[in-house]
């Protein structure tokens, strides 16, 4: 189909390849294409870059052949417009002369493009935020269907949002959704403090219309939390983060360090292992668990009998530090 228009308009711009078009267009206006479908299609029709542009709908569209859905902006200077009610703008940017059958794919485009804005699935406001908040975050719709949604929230597409992926988070308010057992919230900066016994994990920030992204790592961060550390930034995670869609519950349970630490956890030696990857030294992970120094090394000295290798040491602390999150990834599987 890509560059369809312009063989058209070589052999003849008569009724019969004006018919052509209309058809291309109705094809997809009968067959309940999603706008992203139709400006997508329209730019490959075209040979030429194309858009839609409803501000006051918060939906921006652009495609070129052969890429994409983006969200540019107006239309660029140059090109070929049509205006519909309510400030909603369909435009083609050919470089160049236009040729003969530009006028009927711009005017087929506009329609088609309105007929779609009224039949879009972006729930109405009065549904509430949460109902919008589990829109965006879907991996399943278009870019127009989150940009519609990410309006009625009241954030632009390029807005830096990111998200927080939480258990026992409800009292943070703002706009967020419950979705399974995990709440997900929509955050324009840092995170607050957490409520006490509260676990979330912090997705990375970027443009609001990729927020799903954020969603997707927020709930991986979420599944290396601990009561010792309950807030988990998914960009801190590094490679730790791969381990999360590499290796099944069942295949972490059989590791033998992480069955070693099953062996302590009915001993408070696993908050002592914590601690002291935490602070990277005994005597300081005696303090952060409000123990005289001097109780450190029996706890040490029953844990490295029991996982087999030295933990006071920066190769011991680094197999011990995997172990610890591999057992997290593992206890908190559910939650991704």
């Amino acid at each position: 189909m890509k560059g369809l228009l312009l063989r058209l308009s070589g052999l003849d711009a008569d009724a019969e390849n004006a018919v052509r078009v209309i058809g291309f267009f109705d094809r997809l206006i009968t067959g309940r294409a999603g706008l992203d479908a139709l400006v997508r299609s329209t730019a490959e029709l075209a040979g030429c870059p194309v858009g839609v542009h409803a501000p006051g709908q918060g939906l921006s569209l652009r495609a070129e052949p052969g890429a994409g859905v983006g969200t540019p902006g107006a239309a660029p200077a140059g090109a070929a417009v049509r205006t519909l009610e309510g400030g909603v703008v369909v435009w083609v940017a050919r470089a160049g002369a236009p040729v003969p059958l530009d006028d009927m794919l711009l005017e087929r485009f506009a329609i088609a493009a309105a007929i779609l804005l009224e039949h879009s699935g972006v729930p109405r406001p009065e549904l509430g935020d949460p109902a919008l908040v589990e829109l965006v975050l879907s991996e399943d719709i278009g870019t127009a269907e989150r940009s519609r949604a990410l309006h009625l929230l009241g954030f632009g597409p390029a807005t830096r949002l990111r998200v927080l992926a939480g258990t026992g988070v409800d009292a943070l308010g703002g706009r967020s959704a419950r979705l399974g057992g995990v709440r997900a919230v929509l955050l324009s900066g840092e995170a607050g403090p957490l409520p006490d016994g509260a676990r979330a994990g912090l997705g990375p920030e970027g443009p609001a219309i990729e927020v799903a992204r954020s969603w997707a790592a927020a709930r991986t961060a979420l599944r290396f939390t601990s009561a010792a550390e309950p807030l988990v930034r998914w960009d801190r995670l590094g490679g730790l983060a791969a381990f999360a869609g590499k290796l099944g519950p069942a295949e972490l349970a059989e590791l033998p360090d992480v069955r070693a630490l099953d062996r302590l956890a009915g001993e408070d030696t696993l908050a002592a292992l914590d601690a002291l990857c935490a602070t990277g030294s005994a005597r300081k992970a005696a303090a952060v668990l409000h123990r005289h120094h001097s109780t450190m090394p029996a706890r040490l000295a029953r844990a490295e009998a029991v996982l087999g290798f030295e933990v006071d040491s920066p190769a011991g602390r680094f197999r011990l530090h995997l172990a610890l999150m591999l057992r997290r990834l593992r206890d908190n599987a559910e939650l991704g």
